[in-house]
């Protein structure tokens, strides 16, 4: 077995930017030529795949590292060398899809005798190839590639103004009444008598949650909810038109067709069906709790069930019928103890050992580690999970390296913006949904093909093995492993099942939100209107049960318009998939070794190896369907 390394990171701040050029740019010049030399092989021969596959390995090591540097990086200048070679990483690939000697090449070859996971591959690349308008008429393909080239730098604008348009309210010191005390503590005035309160998660969401100033939430809700405006508006309107040319150019009668096409969903239209048919089954609930939100809200004298206070009285219902104080659930979630507890319960459950390592990173609070299984070498992980000025904002996880037989290790970074000492329970869910895209990429890191390495199934299935991996922090046997509070003393069971009776709440209400979500990403890209916040007024109504608050412009910070274009949808969709997957667990045991073995192997060590419902089917021993959500959304 050959013996792999991880990536070598720079040890010293100041090289960072020489190394992220050389790292990027020098596999941008290999993949050059090895595409080169794909060019000059035999046709037919099926070298040519070979290097198809070297050349890919090469694009997804410079993709790789900006992507995130531009993310997470602290200096400005490693950020802007970031994005200046990303353009150019994006560049040669569009490029690339759209060169007909390549494209000829591998045309060439014949599947008769190829392994099933090389004729996977070809089919993938002759489709994107397609996709990609490299058959059309070359005033088609030059205009194609011009419109590629305006994508990557709005795209890049898009995220980069949410990104670094951090806004600030500033309220009196009064209006953390109901926050707890070590916000409190974290939030002191400032010269002018005011405390700042940002639109960081961290800030945002325990403010909307417990303030008890309805004037002040609202203060808080204008500025989160004008996050990345004006200066959005009119990048995501390009980006909306140059998406509907490009779909128009190479066939398809709108994006959302031509996206649809590459999942599992098929086709657009039925985007549209999916979000009415879950928007239909889920407004008597929906409904039903919003009555319930409104007749606690008027306690307060709060008039309407809108953006600035809907989390307010959503807590208040928990606390005062379900029991559940979130601020006294909070006191069993230290962030420490959580991190570790994450480690704890993931390697018990798929039989992975984490081993911490002092790696370099870009930040002295990145926490690094190997991880293994049955003595075997798997990958590295690197946690980076507190806000900081210039980080990406969200939580997602991203790539360093993809991994690859035996050329090279899956490296994968977390990247959250958590609290350091206090986690809310919700937070220990987003943390859990997130390390699952982590475990899905370190564990799918030994195919042979880079294509269907890590996390590379069909998009709207991606997120089914994370939302799978949330049941496990609503588990009272699991948290007890490492929620305790101050004097060490375990969750209460109890407490536990208050929680979960609590979360009940709300689902269909909730379910609404996602749906506008889902429309707003699907009804931009198909009918581009040109006016977008009138049209998200328009479908505010429709979908969500939540009145928008005037003169606020949602979409304009609402990132995944850029990276999911017109499929916000796949996280329902994937939630569909999730309760089927979790209805083969023993929710008496949730450790259980087989179904949890069965599990790792068959859908997350399998990457995008086959179609996902074939992986789905084969792990179920029958293909998915809708009865465990059903169940679940109507209980």
């Amino acid at each position: 077995m050959t013996t792999l390394s991880p990536l070598a990171l720079p040890t010293r701040d100041e090289d960072w930017a020489g190394w992220l050029d050389e790292r990027a740019r020098g596999s941008l010049r290999t993949a050059g030529d090895q595409i080169a030399a794909l060019k000059t092989a035999t046709a037919g021969e099926v070298a040519i795949l070979e290097l198809w596959n070297d050349a890919s390995i090469s694009l997804a090591n410079a993709s790789a590292v900006t992507s995130l540097l531009s993310s997470v990086h602290p200096d400005s200048a490693v950020i802007e060398l970031a994005e200046e070679i990303e353009i150019e990483v994006r560049r040669f690939a569009n490029d690339l899809l759209l060169d007909r000697e390549v494209f000829d090449q591998l045309s060439s070859l014949s599947e008769d005798g190829l392994e099933a996971g090389a004729r996977r591959v070809l089919r993938d690349a002759l489709r994107s190839f397609r996709r990609s308008g490299v058959d059309q008429e070359d005033e088609t393909r030059e205009r194609l590639r011009a419109l590629n080239e305006r994508e990557t730098e709005l795209s890049q604008a898009f995220s980069r103004n949410i990104r670094d348009g951090r806004r600030t309210a500033r309220v009196a010191p009064e209006a953390l009444d109901g926050l707890p005390e070590d916000f409190i503590a974290e939030h002191q005035p400032g010269t002018d008598g005011l405390v700042a309160i940002t639109t960081e998660y961290p800030d945002v969401i325990p403010f909307m949650t417990y303030s008890r100033d309805a004037e002040a939430r609202k203060a808080v809700a204008m500025e989160y909810f004008n996050l990345a405006y004006p200066v959005n508006e009119e990048v995501l309107h390009d980006l909306l038109e140059l998406r509907r040319e490009k779909a128009h150019l190479v066939g398809y009668a709108d994006w959302p067709d031509y996206d649809a096409e590459v999942k599992m969903i098929g086709k657009g239209a039925a985007i549209a069906e999916f979000v009415e048919q879950i928007t239909s089954d889920a407004g008597d609930a929906g409904r039903r709790e919003r009555a319930v939100l409104a007749e606690r809200g008027a306690q307060d004298g709060i008039a309407d069930i809108d953006q600035a206070s809907w989390r307010y009285c959503f807590e208040a219902v928990k606390r005062e019928q379900y029991g559940v104080d979130a601020q006294e659930v909070r006191t069993y979630f230290d962030f420490a103890k959580v991190h570790q507890g994450l480690l704890d319960v993931t390697g018990r459950l798929f039989g992975l050992v984490y081993e911490p390592v002092d790696a370099p990173t870009w930040h002295e609070e990145v926490t690094s580690y190997d991880v293994h299984l049955d003595g075997e070498h798997l990958g590295r992980i690197h946690l980076d999970l507190h806000p900081r000025d210039r980080k990406y904002n969200h939580a997602a996880q991203f790539d360093l390296v993809s991994g690859v037989g035996d050329r090279h290790l899956p490296e994968g970074v977390l990247v959250c913006n958590f609290p350091r000492g206090l986690m809310d329970h919700d937070e220990v869910v987003t943390l859990f949904h997130e390390f699952g895209h982590l475990m899905h990429h370190t564990l799918a890191g030994r195919h042979p093909w880079v294509r269907f390495s890590g996390v590379a199934t069909e998009w709207d299935f991606v997120e089914a093995p994370s939302q799978m991996l949330e049941e496990w922090a609503w588990d009272a046997r699991v948290l007890q492993m490492f929620a305790t509070d101050e004097s060490g003393t375990p969750i209460p069971t109890e407490l536990v099942e208050a929680m979960r009776a609590a979360d009940e709440f709300g689902k269909g209400f909730l379910a609404r939100t996602q749906m506008l979500y889902a429309a707003i990403s699907y009804r931009f890209h198909l009918e581009v209107p040109d006016d977008l916040t009138a049209r998200m007024e328009e479908l505010y109504p429709q979908y969500s049960l939540i009145t928008p608050l005037p003169d606020t412009h949602f979409h304009a910070g609402f990132g995944h318009l850029d990276g999911y274009t017109s499929a916000y949808y796949t996280y329902m969709w994937s939630l569909v998939i999730a309760k089927d997957l979790f209805s083969a667990f023993d929710p008496d045991d949730l450790f259980n070794a087989e179904r949890a073995t069965r599990y790792r192997d068959t859908i997350l060590a399998a990457g995008g190896s086959a179609d996902a419902a074939d992986l789905v089917a084969e792990f179920l021993g029958r293909p998915y369907n809708a009865e465990a959500f059903a169940e679940w959304m109507n209980r």
